[in-house]
């Protein structure tokens, strides 16, 4: 059974082991080295509290093994953009195709919009029908292209924007709330 719940601190380990392969061989992350579990701790706790980070683990009480994580970031860093969040999912090789993401990603979404988030944008390397499919399930359109963006592996990538609107963007705005006082919505 899969359970879904905030990451803690000491998920950093399974986290950083997660998302390793997808730097070392594969072109779906730009990064060049995988972070170890310190900067990936240190990343986690880097939100402040104000963006989510939420792991899917097998819901074993002795074992909580983590399989997956989604989380978000600031889209850019001007002030201007607050109201917009970055979102990524990573899920582990082992259970890839399984749903887990499609049990993660909509939890993600719905805490971001508990939090009054307005906007979601997801940066895709391409191709990646998986990760396509799997946002364009939760709700993420295709916004646009940049090609020849990123070389890595010999060659050059594309990256697609995909977009998902969470809230009405109302006048004047208002301002998003901590993950830490919203929690885990489901």
């Amino acid at each position: 059974m899969i359970a879904l719940r905030p990451a803690r601190p000491e998920d950093a380990a399974s986290i950083a082991a997660i998302y390793a392969p997808y730097v070392l061989t594969g072109t779906v992350s730009f990064e060049t080295e995988a972070p170890d579990t310190r900067a990936m701790r240190n990343r986690m706790t880097a939100s402040d509290g104000l963006y989510p980070w939420i792991v899917a683990t097998n819901g074993e009480e002795d074992g909580d093994a983590v399989l997956a994580y989604a989380y978000a970031t600031k889209f850019r860093e001007r002030p201007a953009y607050r109201y917009v969040v970055e979102t990524s999912i990573y899920v582990s090789g082992a259970v890839q195709g399984q749903g887990v993401g499609k049990l993660l990603y909509p939890a993600l979404i719905n805490t971001l919009r508990a939090q009054g988030f307005v906007q979601a944008i997801s940066v895709i390397s391409l191709p990646n029908d998986y990760s396509i499919g799997l946002h364009e399930a939760s709700g993420f359109r295709r916004q646009g292209v940049l090609r020849e963006l990123g070389f890595k592996q010999g060659r050059w990538i594309d990256i697609g924007f995909w977009q998902r609107e969470l809230n009405d963007a109302t006048i004047p705005p208002v301002e998003p709330k901590p993950f830490s006082e919203v929690g885990l919505i489901r």
